[in-house]
């Protein structure tokens, strides 16, 4: 029993299931579809779980090429330019890719230009984003990616914002 000075937990916005890639892409483009034009999503889960896959579909949903998103484990971060969308639509202008792993803590984000990613506009997905918790921006969606077969997933998505909130709750509302 949590002790009366535990925070309350707070509900997940939603929780997704994908059965395997082709639902997780599904997701992920409602997701793209639904989520402001700058967002920062912390993408946790265990080794193995998707993190890279998932930010693969995100990275497509806007147009970038998948096959050019790759774990940045080694060099932590890769920076990938959205394309202009054919009709107009609203896009970020860049998904900022970052894996948290090899960092050591917060001390370590200087030298990666951390300050100039999270007020830059566009996207920042950052896995392993536990390493760097003190760090992180208020505002985000959190992923938490829950292995739950060989190819499926359940996604728990909780946005400490009324906007990702929406967003998350919109994407999800297309699953099944």
């Amino acid at each position: 029993m949590p002790s009366p000075d535990s925070p309350t937990p707070r509900p997940a916005a939603a929780v997704v299931s994908c059965a395997d890639e082709d639902a997780l892409a599904r997701f992920a483009t409602r997701l793209a579809a639904a989520l402001p034009p700058q967002a920062m999503l912390a993408i946790e889960g265990d080794l193995g779980a998707g993190k890279t896959t998932f930010v693969k579909k995100l990275a497509a949903a806007v147009g970038i090429d998948p096959t050019g998103v790759t774990s940045p484990t080694f060099t932590l971060v890769h920076v990938h330019e959205v394309p202009p969308a054919a009709e107009g639509g609203l896009r970020p202008p860049r998904l900022v890719h970052l894996d948290a792993y090899r960092l050591t803590g917060i001390d370590d984000l200087a030298t990666i230009g951390w300050e100039e990613m999270v007020a830059d506009a566009g996207w920042l997905a950052v896995e392993w984003p536990e390493r760097i918790a003190a760090a992180l921006p208020e505002h985000r969606l959190d992923i938490q990616i829950e292995i739950t077969g060989i190819s499926s997933r359940r996604l728990h998505l909780e946005a400490t914002c009324p906007a990702l909130e929406q967003a998350a709750r919109a994407a999800a509302a297309g699953s099944g």
